[in-house]
């Protein structure tokens, strides 16, 4: 016989229930692998060692016979097979191992002993033992009945129901992944990094990891805590809060002073370290001793449970506190609400977030089974009977608790006893101290031994190398890991405050990525017009004063409110501060504070921002080149018409109102100026008529889609649209007409539509200011005004010998132009006058200020047109469509 080959085939257990045994097949020989290739089943207690040394005889002497009878596996190709999808290099590694653990024995006949491996958990001990210990710890004790008086009875079953419903849908998803194939080590990173991915594991795993080393801390602050509130002569520093009590006496307030002490800082970093740095040397023993002494960290705890509710049934007992009234109905609706009040230096907690964030760490507890996943004997059974069992029973506890502390105690009691549950246990108020700390111990215990697990499991799988360090071979403790996790939770204890660990809000983080992404998925490429959304930049320092409490025009706020599209759109909310930087940085952040209060205060969806300048134009054009990032800058630049500028004789508005509309055309912005602000209509205001479109130029459907906005609101849903097509008289009025209904009807937009035509000044024989209905001595007025201003710049340009400025530019004065503007706007506000004097709203075009030409001039057509109207929007658009017809 030659020397038998190398054994291919894993090592069989004894603990299988039968065994397809294979006999040793040399690759390259066909003839042998055909004739040692029979399978032969094999009761469970046979000796293998034997048997497999007979079969391999019977197999080696049916070979040399050259009986091919039993041969099965080749008619399927099994070796080949076997090199197709490389087996061949795995079994063999395997059988070199085998071999290796033996000594020199020949590994194609070692097929017999078990390897020895540790000692397995059930669902008891391994699941739900380690979560029932962690989710009844230190929370229940010393800060349950905190919470009761703080947020009353409703508001606290509210609360204990809502964060059970949420440990109870994860332990559902935690069940369904456990349950839906093998389970490894690192608990429910394994789960979570199988199931959605590397990269997703990882986050998720590290966040879960710096968790439990935080919970630990957490745990060992409360022991040390309640062994001060026990032992007040263990103390090595004294601190004492006086809690002052408001209260009505025939109408009369009283205060009422309590002084209770409370464990100092400097104690509770002291004790902290301390204990943190025992409890260390316990978890580098490993796994075995911890779940040796885990019963006896629990049965106390249970007991003392069970000693509360005993002394809760029995209560008031003689000697009893003054705030213990037992259970009572009237002390239960006398705590049925909440009363949120200053108790401790914590300050006064929000109802909406400091109570949650306080008590959800109390169902947290979970996990702690599916952090031993490695040492459980079945995962698929374990992990969710054991996980919903504890999970249910606590929750049914707490909130039966709930209803017993709101009918125990007054609500004095229930925020200045720290520990009541201690106060009314029976038969003495030890027996509470001792399971709260070693509630506590074991669930630190439970938290540091899992912790650096969940660490060694991350590094173990290679995604990040920095976690290199921690990792730890299969069967060996983790002690890098455990060791790196006791500097967290130590430095966590040093922090000394248990109503501490904001940290920030991780859905803020989120939210910052999600942004970013869309940013840069958007780019700068210009959206399409079904996607289209107006951001209103508004501008909000007014031409004019306003009381020193208010930033900004009110109903600016309500017409940038009327600007969103189906709820949806930022506003901007901006102002100008005149002056150096440096010396306005504060008054520009202490401004800035008090726009974004009345923004919030007008509920209006934006932010602000306060820009200091030398000047208002300075200060704008910075705003209106870099303000926004991407597809996600104003495109709108919304400002208050200055309808005080004659009227107080502010003669650098013209200068600076031109500058600000020729910086947006150059910035490619839309302008919308809104006169009539004082009476535009807030959200409680019904109006009733119709909103007059009168489109002069093209301006991509930007009237248009103002105009649905605004039926959009509840101030302008009765309200119906009208188009006022303007042209002068040679243009074919009926075809513009049929035109404009058809882009209408196309739009899905209702509306009628009227074509007015306009003599051009040219066409006009009476250029003087025509009919007494036109108001011709307004048209005169400011005819003589502009003479007059012309005048006067001509002179100060002779007598100083230069060319002809205004606001330090060369300008050109062609009075012809202006006469011709001038009356253009003459002309088009009788038209407006003469069809829309009893419109809700106006909109018309916003003429260009021509080039080189006077600000002051520009200024006049503007008060030309708007004369009499008491409510009109003057819109501009921009070099692109903001509707359309096509998709």
């Amino acid at each position: 016989m030659r020397p038998a080959p190398q054994q291919r085939y894993r090592t069989v257990e004894s603990h299988d229930r039968a065994v397809v045994q294979m006999a040793p097949m040399e690759f390259g020989s066909s003839a042998d692998a055909s004739a040692s290739a029979g399978p032969r089943y094999i009761k469970p207690g046979t000796n293998l060692r034997t048997d497999a040394r007979m079969h391999m005889a019977s197999s080696n002497g049916r070979s040399s016979n050259g009986s091919q009878g039993d041969s099965k596996l080749e008619l399927f190709g099994f070796d080949s097979l076997v090199n197709i999808l490389g087996l061949k290099r795995m079994v063999g590694e395997q059988a070199q191992a085998s071999a290796s653990t033996r000594d020199g024995e020949n590994a194609g006949i070692a097929i017999g002993h078990p390897k020895e491996t540790e000692t397995k958990l059930d669902t008891m001990m391994g699941v739900f033992v380690p979560c029932l210990q962690n989710i009844l710890g230190i929370i229940y004790y010393i800060r349950f009945t905190w919470i009761v008086g703080m947020g009353g009875v409703w508001q606290s079953l509210v609360l204990v129901a809502f964060c059970g419903s949420c440990t109870f849908l994860t332990t559902i998803s935690l069940s369904a992944i456990a349950t839906n194939g093998a389970m490894k080590g690192g608990g429910p990173y394994y789960l979570i990094g199988r199931a959605l991915g590397p990269e997703v594991g990882v986050s998720i795993g590290l966040c879960f990891f710096l968790g439990n080393a935080v919970a630990g801390a957490m745990y060992v602050l409360g022991a040390v805590e309640t062994f001060l509130d026990a032992v007040p002569s263990a103390e090595f520093f004294q601190e004492s809060v006086t809690v002052v009590t408001n209260t009505f006496v025939n109408g009369t307030a009283a205060g009422n002073a309590t002084t209770i002490s409370t464990p100092n800082l400097h104690d509770l970093q002291v004790y902290g370290i301390i204990v943190t740095i025992l409890l260390c040397f316990i978890v580098f023993g490993g796994v075995k001793i911890i779940n040796k002494v885990a019963p006896a960290f629990l049965i106390p705890v249970l007991f003392s449970i069970l000693c509360i509710y005993i002394g809760v049934f029995i209560a008031p007992r003689p000697n009893a506190s003054k705030w213990i009234t037992g259970l009572s109905i009237t002390t239960l609706k006398d705590n049925w609400s909440s009363d949120y009040q200053r108790t401790n230096n914590a300050g006064v907690p929000d109802p909406n977030g400091a109570l949650l964030g306080l008590y959800f760490p109390a169902v947290t507890g979970i996990m702690a089974g599916s952090n031993r996943s490695a040492s459980l004997k079945d995962t698929q059974r374990s992990i969710p009977i054991g996980t919903l069992h504890a999970t249910i029973s606590t929750t049914m506890m707490y909130l039966l608790s709930v209803f017993l502390f709101g009918a125990l105690s007054t609500r004095e009691g229930l925020l200045t006893d720290r520990l009541l549950c201690a106060a009314v246990a029976w038969p003495s108020p030890a027996v509470v101290y001792a399971g709260i700390i070693l509630s506590t111990l074991g669930a630190a215990l439970q938290s540091l031994t899992g912790a650096p697990r969940l660490l060694a499991a991350i590094a173990n799988d290679d995604i990040l190398p920095v976690l290199n360090y921690f990792k730890a071979y299969e069967g060996s403790e983790p002690h890098v890991a455990t060791l790196f996790t006791s500097f967290i939770c130590i430095s966590c204890v040093i922090i000394g405050n248990l109503d501490a660990g904001d940290w920030g809000d991780g859905f803020k983080s989120a939210y910052f990525q999600l942004a970013l992404r869309s940013l840069r998925s958007m780019g700068a490429n210009q959206v399409h017009p079904k996607n289209w959304y107006p951001i209103p930049l508004i501008f909000c320092r007014p031409w004019g004063k306003l009381p020193e409490d208010v930033p900004c025009h009110p109903k600016l706020a309500d017409f940038a409110n009327c600007m969103k599209k189906k709820g949806r759109g930022m506003s901007i909310f901006v102002s100008i501060i005149d002056g150096d930087y440096h010396e306005s940085a504060e008054d520009a952040k202490t401004a800035c504070r008090q726009l974004s209060a009345y923004i919030d205060y007008r509920r209006c969806e934006g932010v602000a921002e306060i820009i200091v300048a030398p000047s208002t134009s300075i200060g704008f054009r910075s705003i209106v080149q870099t303000m926004g990032l991407g597809n996600l800058k104003p495109n709108i630049v919304v400002m208050r018409y200055p309808e005080i500028w004659r009227r107080e004789n502010l003669t650098q508005i013209p200068s600076t109102f031109v500058s600000i509309i020729n910086d947006c055309i150059t910035a490619n912005k839309a302008v919308v100026i809104v006169k009539g602000l004082d009476e535009w209509p807030n959200e409680y205001q019904r109006q009733y008529g119709t909103i007059d479109l009168y489109w002069i130029v093209r301006d991509g459907g930007l009237m248009l889609l103002l105009s649905q906005l605004l039926l959009t609101k509840e101030s302008f849903e009765s309200c119906k649209i009208q188009v006022f097509c303007i042209a002068e008289e040679d243009t074919e009025a009926e075809e513009l007409k049929a035109d404009v209904k058809k882009f209408l009807y196309d739009l899905r937009m209702q509306a009628d539509v009227i074509v007015v035509t306009v003599k051009s000044w040219e066409a006009d024989p009476d250029r003087s200011g025509g009919s007494k209905k036109d108001d011709p001595e307004v048209y005169r007025s400011s005819q003589s005004r502009i003479r007059t201003y012309i005048s006067e710049l001509k002179e100060a340009a002779e007598r100083e010998r230069r060319p002809l400025m205004e606001g330090g530019k060369q300008v050109v004065v062609d009075e012809q132009k202006v006469e011709k503007f001038l009356y253009t706007m003459l002309k088009l506000n009788a038209t407006i006058l003469r069809h829309s004097r009893m419109a809700v709203v106006v909109l018309v075009s916003l003429p260009p200020p021509p080039l080189n030409h006077l600000a002051y001039c520009y200024m006049e057509y503007m008060d030309l047109l708007v004369e009499n109207i008491p409510r009109i929007l003057i819109v501009r658009g921009y070099r692109r469509d903001v509707v359309t017809l096509f998709t």
